[in-house]
């Protein structure tokens, strides 16, 4: 997968056939996932990153805490992206998958798969999960209750016996298609401070049967995609149904010494305050206010944020950089630079606005401030939506939408370079998104549904996102000569 790392910028279409053209045999807590940046290594292409971003753009009792350690680095010029690890069927084997606030299924690639990647640029062992080979495998038929209520209704021409397939198309072209499964799946239980266990649900998820495009490729390829969207579909969704855990998670995307902390289940500490998300959408929307860049607000349009059918800003852990519609985006921009008059700009491959800057940028650029309804407010520093490609060389992870999307729709959308170093909850339960600055490399505190106790959970790195694959190495020396006959340097 390429820079959106989990949500799909572009309309992601979801289809689903009755006939047997993949065919396979039969086949209360807190809990935490160990993930890693997808590009781990610095030296990503950097189009790449864009390329992925265009794609990708009820309570119960008995629950528990699950700790899913993290992994990698969200800077565009280093990993971009973030994995989990999570086991299973039975014997639980381990995957590799990116997780997605923006999608809503889980699905891995499986044994027999048409054009699957057989091995990563990205340091991990890749494993086709065969459902033959679990002994907690099943099928997943049409006339069954997960399909009819994935895809709203019956299927028509379902017949008993015919498998549940799915067909996912990304806003870039690639594709995965395939058949439902449902096994066991093994996650991390939070028993303690900084203490876990095992501990297994039963899940449907997604067999890939035939992928093209990126998630095909073997410099980008993971096992699979973990959705954390709000569709009944979704693994926390299911989990939230069978009364393994709340409706609720959090992450802390470390950029800085990578890795972080993703845990689903309810945070105490630290406290955020929160903005309500938007009724009856397809990702994680929030109402944005206002934009203020240094001291002064943007003069903007009054409609600007209605954001036509997208209906509010989309926060999503799974994109890479920030995308704004070209009535935030210029003004955004004029405004910055404005504070350094001598800055000349250069495009890099395409799209990337980039300069040259040898000063500490946190003193000579301003800070941004999103400002949400209830009062909550983004603050996203120089630092954070500038990212380094050489020493003295910094790009700007500001995007213009309207120019990124194959459909020339503009939409608002913050990703991990605006998230990242923050405490991000989402409550789906009560439709609620907050988030805090904090140190994504220390602790957050979750609370026992059942006895109440607080517990700490910490920050993890499931992988080392310094060493550079020798196709990270070629990458990042392609850039770096091309800068250097450019006239930045």
């Amino acid at each position: 997968m390429t820079d959106l790392r989990r949500l799909a910028l572009a309309v992601v279409t979801v289809a689903v056939t009755v006939v047997g053209e993949f065919g396979c045999c039969s086949v209360g807590n807190v809990v935490t996932f160990d993930v890693k940046h997808k590009f781990a290594g610095k030296g990503k292409n950097l189009s790449a990153l864009r390329a992925h971003d265009i794609r990708r753009h009820g309570r119960l009792l008995s629950t528990v805490d699950i700790d899913l350690p993290l992994g990698g680095n969200g800077q565009p010029s280093e990993t971009g992206l973030y994995f989990a690890k999570i086991g299973l069927g039975n014997p639980s084997k381990d995957y590799y998958v990116q997780v997605d606030t923006g999608s809503d299924i889980l699905w891995v690639n499986c044994a027999g798969c048409d054009k699957c990647p057989t091995k990563s640029d990205l340091g991990i062992e890749l494993t086709l999960y065969d459902p033959t080979k679990s002994f907690n495998s099943s099928l997943v038929y049409c006339d069954q209750e997960f399909c009819s209520s994935t895809y709203d209704g019956p299927l028509p021409g379902c017949k008993p016996n015919l498998q549940c397939q799915y067909s996912v198309v990304y806003g870039d072209g690639s594709s995965t298609a395939g058949y439902f499964v449902k096994d066991v799946i093994q996650l991390q239980q939070v028993t303690g401070n900084l203490q876990t266990r095992s501990m297994n649900g039963t899940v449907v998820f997604g067999c890939g049967a035939k992928q093209s495009g990126e998630l095909g490729s073997s410099s980008e390829a993971l096992d699979g995609i973990l959705g954390f969207g709000q569709a009944n579909s979704s693994m926390i969704s299911q989990l939230a149904a069978a009364g393994k855990v709340k409706k609720m998670f959090a992450h802390c995307l470390d950029n800085i010494d990578g890795g972080g902390i993703f845990a689903i289940g309810e945070v105490v500490s630290p406290k955020v305050n929160t903005t309500p998300m938007v009724p009856n959408q397809s990702h994680y929307n929030v109402v944005m206010k206002a934009v203020e860049v240094g001291d002064a607000l943007l003069n903007l349009p009054s409609d600007i944020f209605a954001n036509g059918d997208q209906k509010g800003t989309i926060v999503d852990s799974g994109t890479t950089l920030a995308y704004l519609p070209s009535a935030i985006y210029e003004p955004l921009m004029s405004k910055i630079v404005s504070t350094q008059p001598g800055l000349t700009l250069h495009t890099i491959e395409g799209q990337f606005a980039c300069f040259q800057f040898g000063s500490n940028v946190d003193n000579g650029f301003p800070a941004v401030r999103f400002h949400f309804e209830d009062s909550l407010v983004l603050t996203v520093y120089p630092h954070d939506y500038l990212f380094q490609i050489r020493e003295d060389i910094w790009c700007f992870g500001w995007q213009n939408s309207g120019m990124q999307s194959k459909d020339g729709k503009d939409m608002i959308l913050l990703g991990d370079l605006v998230l990242s170093n923050k405490l991000v909850i989402y409550d789906i339960e009560n439709q609620t998104i907050g988030w805090t600055e904090y140190n994504c490399s220390s602790s957050i505190k979750v609370m026992d549904e059942q006895s109440g106790t607080v517990y700490s959970v910490s920050a993890h790195d499931i992988g080392s996102a310094s060493s550079l694959t020798i196709g990270g190495i070629l990458t990042l020396l392609s850039i770096l000569i091309a800068l250097l006959h450019s006239s930045i340097a």
